[in-house]
């Protein structure tokens, strides 16, 4: 591979705190040479490749959090190739993926599997999550650390919440013990069951079952209570209401170590959006009020957020197409995830820094994962995008092998123009 120069750029880079018009440069083997205003046309050998940015923005490559693959067992929602197309369109180079997958990633056979699978088949980084509980049932964990030392870089049930306590706190003690991170979906059981969206004026005019705001705050009181005794690395996966972000921001002030996340489905949309009975708009999390939105973006800006994610979760339009307690719960995000969060910034609701920070070094902080950044010596992993490109996202343009966007016809600001992962352009607009 040829040494490549990326000029005229505008890079921003949280994890260095740099925000500088220049270039990188990127050695023979795929890492970041250099970076910064000293990079420019000047000092550029002859037989180097130059890529002019033409004052675009340059950011680390996205880490996404919150990704379902489909393999092994639910390949014809998506699979490795098409969740590797949607993702780098989207300037996500690399992805967590989730493991309810048919069978459960729950022993050594499938991390193995899936790590191998990952490898050959697809185009970004892939960062596997194992199970909680065996079957994700609740009942027994899995075996934390022989896990772990198998590639696993975080234990979570998905959408489905320990409810048990005694095992909540097994799992917390072993947890701290061995060093590894938890993501709890955090969903009262029997407040929540047969819930489908918010509870409140909507869910009454539509008469939906509900799911209480309150469902989340218990789970979440109770585990970081669990945490005291019991010290470990917990993330909450997905927060969506205020009463969480006043739970969060006690126990912070208090001292408590512990991150959370929130979908860019819940900065972006709230339950007036569900409309008459709109079941792509069917999420979990549900969307919530337009004051609990609000709350969650001022979450992001006070240091209570630390991670967006796109909550990734292809189904097909049968399952969709439904009445809505049928209908199957999710929506792909993996592609929109960076235009929609740039909409923060066009409102002038948060700044550009911290957008890409939720999105690039908080993610691989939390994973103790060497991504989100361009440091001298790291992958060039790379992301460029045109801040104020408009566009209008249509389902039967975007890549992901299901197309159940929950944003289908919105009118975006700021487009991927190029990906690159290890060096390599994978990705051109």
């Amino acid at each position: 591979m040829k040494q490549k120069f990326l000029i005229n750029a505008k890079i921003i880079d949280p994890s260095q705190n740099i925000d500088v018009v220049g270039g990188v440069i990127i050695d023979e083997k795929g890492k970041i040479k250099a970076i910064g205003k000293d990079v420019n046309k000047s000092n550029i050998p002859s037989k180097a490749e130059v890529i002019d940015i033409k004052k675009n923005i340059l950011i680390p490559g996205i880490v996404d959090m919150k990704t379902f693959v489909g393999e092994p067992g639910y390949e014809y929602k998506e699979n490795f190739r098409t969740l590797s197309q949607a993702a780098l369109a989207g300037g996500v180079t690399s992805v967590v993926s989730m493991p309810n997958t048919k069978p459960v990633i729950d022993n050594v056979s499938m991390v193995d599997f899936i790590i191998r699978r990952g490898r050959d088949k697809a185009k970004v980084n892939i960062f596997p999550c194992a199970s909680l509980t065996k079957n994700m049932d609740g009942k027994s964990m899995t075996e934390f650390g022989l896990l772990s030392d198998k590639g696993i870089v975080g234990f979570t049930d998905v959408m489905k919440t320990v409810q048990n306590t005694e095992v909540m706190s097994r799992i917390m003690n072993y947890a701290s013990d061995v060093g590894v991170l938890i993501i709890q979906h955090a969903e009262d059981y029997e407040l929540s069951k047969n819930g489908m969206i918010n509870e409140g004026e909507v869910s009454t005019r539509l008469g939906l079952a509900a799911i209480p705001s309150i469902a989340e705050k218990i789970i979440i009181e109770r585990d970081l209570s669990l945490l005291e005794e019991h010290p470990c690395r917990y993330h909450i996966n997905q927060i969506s209401s205020q009463k969480t972000l006043e739970v969060i921001k006690k126990n912070k002030s208090n001292g408590k170590q512990f991150t959370a996340g929130v979908s860019i489905n819940n900065l972006s949309l709230n339950e007036n959006d569900i409309g008459d009975f709109k079941t792509f708009l069917k999420i979990s999390p549900p969307l919530r009020s337009e004051k609990d939105r609000l709350s969650l973006i001022s979450g992001i800006k006070d240091g209570l957020i630390d991670v967006i994610v796109s909550d990734h979760k292809p189904e097909d339009e049968e399952s969709k197409r439904l009445p809505f307690a049928q209908a199957a719960t999710g929506a792909i995000g993996v592609e929109t995830l960076l235009p929609l969060s740039l909409e923060l910034y066009h409102n002038e609701s948060l700044g550009l820094k911290k957008i890409i920070e939720t999105l690039t070094i908080n993610p691989s902080n939390i994973l103790k994962i060497q991504k989100g950044s361009l440091k001298k010596g790291l992958d060039a992993d790379i992301c460029v995008f045109d801040l104020n490109k408009p566009w209008m996202v249509k389902a039967d343009q975007l890549k992901s092998k299901s197309k159940n966007t929950a944003i289908e016809d919105r009118k975006l600001q700021g487009k991927v123009l190029m990906t690159f992962l290890n060096g390599e352009l994978v990705f051109n607009q």
